[in-house]
């Protein structure tokens, strides 16, 4: 019998100064099994940054074919394709041939060898941008991780601050390659 994925519901309150949005999201994010909370609350951050009402989490995890996240035209072309993890360089050439913006959010500590090793292979790519999350980053946001979570995010000059009735982090992501 198949694990199933864990339910968790996110009510975002967003104030995100850079861009001038302002708005409230209820999300639902599928855990998968295999799936780690951490991994999980990038993916809920990577919306934040870029939340759009056609922003959509997909299959990810489960299908090859699909990013964590992306938003789409009206005539179904990727406008924005958003990784999570360390995607190795054939699927992020890929994603660069099928989106106009490509985003790579890495994570977790152990990504600068990664970065080391195929940073050369994506410096062609005009259209892509890579972002390290700081373990200690990551590591704040676990407090704030609930199967009901309601969050308040500002972003402004590129930092994040979440809170919710009791907890709160600070996350500045470190862009190590910018979309020209």
């Amino acid at each position: 019998m198949a694990l199933k994925s864990t339910i968790y519901k996110a009510d975002c309150q967003i104030a995100d100064m850079d861009r001038g949005y302002y708005h409230d999201h209820h999300l639902t994010l599928a855990l998968h099994p295999s799936e780690t909370e951490e991994r999980m609350m990038v993916r809920l951050l990577a919306f934040i940054i870029h939340a759009d009402e056609n922003l959509h989490f997909t299959k990810g995890l489960s299908s090859d074919d699909e990013p964590d996240l992306w938003q789409k035209s009206l005539t179904d072309e990727i406008d924005v394709w958003i990784d999570v993890g360390m995607p190795d360089d054939k699927r992020i050439r890929k994603a660069c041939h099928r989106a106009k913006q490509v985003y790579v959010y890495t994570y977790g500590g152990r990504n600068s060898l990664w970065w080391q090793q195929i940073q050369h292979k994506l410096e062609r790519f005009t259209n892509l941008t890579v972002v390290n999350l700081p373990k200690a980053d990551t590591d704040a946001l676990m407090p704030l991780v609930k199967r009901t979570m309601h969050l308040q995010i500002s972003l402004q000059d590129g930092q994040l601050w979440l809170s919710d009735e009791h907890q709160n982090a600070t996350v500045k992501p470190d862009t190590w390659l910018s979309a020209t």
